[in-house]
């Protein structure tokens, strides 16, 4: 294999690693947690402690990604946005966080199971009502 490589690389060739007999990628399916909160306020401090914790969990539980977040220019309200390959996983990751913030007591998460398009399941959990 080394000397195939070698070779390879000698001749300028470009090969991907399926055709060196490995198996190609998967496709990866778009999940995603979308959660809806009520802020009431213009200082997003207490909104970046959160997103800092959030990413950390995902990522130490390989989980998915945390994407981001909107919030409205008067502060009153605003999304977190998250994606992986399994919805219910990734939010069985966030949920622990998000019921021990405060401001996201009543927020609405948004499970989606797949890529946004018409028909694609979606269930929604209220996060401590």
């Amino acid at each position: 294999m080394k000397i195939l490589l070698w070779i390879v690389s000698i001749l300028g060739i470009t090969v991907t690693s399926t055709a060196l007999g490995a198996s190609p990628p998967t496709p990866k399916i778009e999940h995603a947690v979308v959660v809806h909160f009520a802020y009431g306020s213009r200082d997003l401090t207490r909104l970046f402690a959160l997103e800092k914790k959030l990413e950390a969990a995902i990522a130490k539980a390989g989980v998915g990604e945390y994407d981001g977040n909107e919030v409205a220019v008067d502060g009153s309200d605003g999304y977190l946005y998250m994606y992986g390959p399994d919805a219910d996983r990734l939010f069985e990751v966030v949920k622990p966080i998000l019921q021990s913030t405060p401001f996201m007591h009543g927020a609405t998460a948004k499970k989606r199971y797949g890529p946004p398009s018409d028909g694609v399941k979606e269930s929604v959990v209220v996060i401590n009502p």
